[in-house]
C-alpha cells in the first residue's frame, strides 16, 4: 500500500511483472488508520505520508488480524514467526 496513484502503481507492476495487487492510498488515509505512517518524513517532504514498510493480514471479512510494521525496510520479522501467527489465526477448531 502506498500513496502513489493507481495507475501509476498499475505501470510499476505491469513493468516489474508483480504478481500481486499494489493498492493506492491517496491522502493516506488508510495508512493513518493502521496506525503505520513513517513519522521520519515531515509535511513538505516528496515521501510524507509514506507508510512502515510491513505486512498486514487480513481476513475475508476486512478484519486486519496481523500486523508487522518496521521503521527500517531492511528489517523484516522472521518468516517462520510469520507463518505461526498466520496459522494461529487461519485454524480451525
Amino acid at each position: 500500500m502506498t500513496y502513489d496513484a493507481a495507475g501509476e502503481l498499475a505501470v510499476f507492476g505491469e513493468e516489474r511483472e508483480i504478481g500481486y495487487a499494489l493498492l493506492s492510498d491517496k491522502g493516506s488515509k488508510t495508512i493513518d488508520a493502521l496506525g503505520i505512517r513513517n513519522e521520519q518524513f515531515a509535511e513538505g517532504h516528496g515521501a510524507h505520508g509514506v507508510a512502515l514498510p510491513g505486512i498486514l493480514f487480513v481476513d475475508a471479512s476486512g478484519v486486519v488480524g496481523l500486523k508487522r510494521a518496521h521503521e527500517n525496510y531492511r528489517t523484516r520479522p522472521p518468516f517462520d514467526e510469520l507463518l505461526e501467527a498466520t496459522r494461529g489465526l487461519v485454524e480451525t477448531d
